[in-house]
């Protein structure tokens, strides 16, 4: 998993070519922190994606932008275009998340 430290290093793996997944979270969110200890798992199950967590508190406008209502959200792009989501404030399964990224592949 992938963590920006700064907007320009989020901006960079936002146009960078490839396949990625952004995890928008939140230390504080509950739902997020069901899911997180699944990520790894999540992950491995899903080569073809590079992953990338997004602190929805530390990239707020980011999230506005995007349209991120809820957390924990996840938002697929191809080489800089989006592809899919799975937005909104429900708390998501393992199985939900490998079932949108099969979706998205």
């Amino acid at each position: 998993m992938i963590i920006p430290e700064n907007m320009e290093s989020l901006a960079e793996l936002v146009k960078a070519p490839g396949r990625r997944v952004f995890f928008f979270t939140a230390g504080w969110c509950g739902d997020c922190n069901f899911i997180k200890p699944k990520m790894p798992e999540i992950e491995a199950e899903n080569p073809e994606f590079e992953f990338v967590e997004v602190d929805r508190d530390q990239f707020m406008d980011v999230a506005v932008e995007w349209g991120i209502m809820g957390i924990p959200s996840f938002v697929v792009l191809d080489n800089g275009k989006e592809k899919a989501r799975l937005v909104n404030k429900l708390r998501k399964t393992k199985e939900e998340v490998n079932t949108f990224l099969a979706s998205a592949k």
